[in-house]
C-alpha cells in the first residue's frame, strides 16, 4: 500500500505519514572529495541545497565536524523545490578537520545527520547502497575529511567499510570524528 506511518522519535513518537518528495538536502561540491587544497588560507566553500517541500531557507557550514554551524550565504534565484547555490568564506588553517552543510526549508525541516537519520527514520548507510532502497529520504549530512596534506576524502566511504566490517552504523556515526583514521 503506498499509504503507511511511521513513529518519529524526534516527533514524540507521533506517526508520520510516508510520502515521495524529497526531504531538505544539501552538499558541498567545492572543496570535495578528490580534490586537494595546496595550502592553508582562504577557500570559498560552495554547493546546492534543494526541498521537494518549498524553499531553502537557509544552509549551514560546519567547519569542524559539527561542533558548531555558521550560516552560510544563499544565491538568487531561492525558489521552490529547485535548486539553491550557496557559499561560505574559510580559512583553512592546514589541521585536520571535517566540513559539511545542514539544510532547512521554509517549512521548518532541517537536513539530519547520519545517527539522527537512522534513530528517526530508521534509515542507514546499508539502505544508500542498496538500489532498491528508498533512496529519496537518504538526505543526511554529507561529511567531508580535509587531511592536514590538504587531501579530501568523503567520510562516506568510512562509514561504508563499518557497515561491510558488521560494525554499528549508530555507534560509529557518533564517534569523534578526530578518532577515524
Amino acid at each position: 500500500s503506498v499509504h503507511h506511518a511511521a513513529a518519529r522519535a524526534d516527533q514524540g513518537y507521533k506517526s508520520r505519514w510516508f510520502n515521495f518528495v524529497w526531504p531538505p538536502k544539501s552538499v558541498i561540491t567545492r572543496p570535495s572529495a578528490g580534490l586537494k587544497l595546496p595550502m592553508p588560507g582562504y577557500y570559498e566553500i560552495t554547493g546546492l541545497a534543494w526541498s521537494g517541500w518549498g524553499k531553502v531557507k537557509k544552509v549551514d557550514i560546519s567547519i569542524d565536524g559539527g561542533k558548531t554551524w555558521k550560516e552560510a550565504k544563499l544565491q538568487d534565484p531561492i525558489l521552490p523545490m529547485a535548486h539553491t547555490r550557496f557559499n561560505f568564506d574559510w580559512t583553512w588553517t592546514g589541521e585536520e578537520t571535517t566540513i559539511m552543510s545542514r539544510c532547512t526549508d521554509d517549512t521548518g525541516e532541517v537536513q539530519p545527520s547520519l545517527a539522527e537519520l537512522q534513530k528517526n527514520w530508521g534509515r542507514g548507510e546499508k539502505d544508500r547502497l542498496e538500489p532498491k532502497s528508498n533512496t529519496h529520504y537518504w538526505n543526511a549530512i554529507q561529511p567531508w575529511k580535509v587531511g592536514k596534506d590538504g587531501s579530501i576524502v568523503q567520510m562516506v566511504n568510512q562509514f561504508e567499510r563499518a557497515w561491510h566490517a558488521g560494525q554499528s552504523l549508530d555507534a560509529y556515526a557518533r564517534k569523534d570524528v578526530n578518532s577515524r583514521s
